[in-house]
């Protein structure tokens, strides 16, 4: 269905939106401008959602909050937040009395006119994505970036050119109810996350292979060969496979081996026109051997539509994503590292692994359901201090303390994070490294990573 066909067809409808948040506005201001009897949805109350309401009522938006903000819910069409489970018990009422549940996302996949490739994985899609979207933008292409980055694309749909490509980031909620795929599909890896509010591990992974279930023999599907998980979906595609490894040479995708010098190794990409060498290690700028998995999720995607020469004059200059092992600082010889996207065990133990060095370590946060039983080992040998903040400070002390390898790294508290930034401080000598990499997410004092991050910072580069 074409964009303005869509949207004609909720005229005579009732729409209801659920959450008011910067996610959903622009969709919401959409299906006002085109006359759609809208109800926007949120569980807070009028006075905390101030100026974004008021401006939302006085475009004619009704307003259903509180409590029971998802109560009796009748309209024809109920788009649902990412986030919010689909077989909730007021959704499931809504859709025996005749509502159609339905996304933001799951309609752009409807009504977008040009090829979209989207990102899933638990660690590296957001820097996946940005590498995939910024090489396609430098080799000539008009790219929309959106899903679970940059901002909603539906509402801009219908200035999109078939010639155009949509980018996605794509996390577990947003896959969870789709019934389309992309027409390239990556998978950077997976493991445990989000079991907070996934029933379980087989639910979490079932959802991210919505990415590419539903994709036609024309499609690209791409899997990470050295995860178990992702390993294990090659076969099940039903388009064209390629693969990515740094443990072993891939018949059709992109692998590690030594560079046309014999001085390092490269990223070589393999074909059915054959191997050829893409991007010496040597030339990215990205720090970490999990930054290098990520070119090679990017290489595989985007072989035959970016020239290789593109490629590595990007990878010289791309510094990385904000909050991703993002350089704040160097103060006193110490250099200040904001990693507050790593929200899961997985990804600190990467971040941990991109230094050569022994690091002073901030973490802690809310806890999601997961395992911290990985960590611990990685954390006693990479970190010479660690300093916990939030409420996840004791299962990650114990996982530390119960390793068998812990041989009595210390273990400080701190209240917050003036606290743990100026111990830290105190503590560090000219050479060290100091990373904000929580292993956990950010909902126990902040609203998101990003503002977790943005504070971090802001305390970072106030120190004198």
């Amino acid at each position: 269905m074409k964009f303005e066909e869509y949207l004609s067809s909720l005229r005579n409808k009732t729409v209801a939106v659920i959450g008011i948040g910067v996610s959903n506005r622009p969709l919401i201001e959409l299906l006002l401008s085109r006359g759609v009897a809208v109800t926007a949805c949120d569980k807070k109350d009028r006075a905390t959602l101030g100026a974004p309401a008021e401006e939302l009522v006085g475009k004619g938006c009704r307003l259903r909050l509180g409590p029971d903000y998802l109560k009796d819910l009748t309209e024809d069409v109920i788009f649902r937040t990412p986030g919010m489970r689909p077989d909730l018990p007021e959704l499931n009422a809504a859709v025996e009395r005749g509502s159609t549940l339905t996304s933001e996302m799951e309609v752009f996949f409807e009504v977008c006119p040009c090829p979209i490739l989207a990102v899933t994985g638990s660690d590296g899609k957001t820097t996946t994505t940005t590498i995939i979207a910024e090489l396609l933008r430098a080799a000539g292409k008009t790219v929309h970036l959106g899903g679970n980055i940059g901002h909603p694309l539906l509402s801009e749909t219908g200035g999109m050119k078939a010639e155009d490509i949509a980018v996605l980031e794509l996390s577990s909620f947003q896959l969870m109810t789709m019934t389309r795929s992309p027409h390239i599909a990556v998978v950077t890896n997976l493991a445990p996350n989000h079991l907070d509010v996934h029933k379980d591990y087989a639910e979490y992974i079932s959802a991210k292979e919505n990415i590419f279930t539903h994709q036609f023999a024309s499609d690209i599907a791409v899997f990470n060969a050295d995860n178990e998980v992702t390993r294990s979906f090659v076969g099940r595609q039903r388009g064209a496979l390629r693969t990515f490894s740094r443990r072993e040479t891939v018949e059709r995708g992109a692998y590690l081996a030594p560079d046309d010098a014999g001085e390092g190794q490269a990223i070589w990409m393999s074909n059915e026109n054959g191997r050829r060498q893409v991007l010496p290690l040597a030339e990215i700028k990205l720090p970490g051997i999990h930054n290098v998995e990520n070119y090679m999720a990017a290489i595989a995607a985007v072989d035959r539509l970016v020239p290789d020469k593109i490629i590595r004059d990007f990878a010289k200059n791309f510094g990385g994503v904000e909050h991703r092992i993002e350089l704040v600082r160097e103060l006193d010889g110490v250099r200040y590292y904001n990693d507050s996207i790593a929200s899961s065990p997985s990804r600190t133990i990467a971040g941990l692994n991109a230094f050569p060095e022994k690091v002073i370590l901030i973490a802690g946060g809310k806890d999601k359901g997961i395992s911290y039983g990985s960590l611990g080992p990685v954390v006693n040998e990479h970190v010479k201090l660690l300093i916990l903040c939030g409420a996840t400070a004791g299962v990650i002390r114990a996982s530390v303390e119960q390793a068998e390898n812990y041989g009595g790294l210390e273990i400080a508290d701190a209240e917050d994070y003036h606290q743990a930034v100026s111990l830290a401080r105190s503590r560090a000598k000219e050479g060290d490294v100091i990373i904000l990499s929580p292993a956990s997410t950010s909902f126990d004092r902040f609203a998101n990573f990003m503002e977790r991050g943005r504070v971090f910072k802001e305390i970072v580069n106030s120190l004198k």
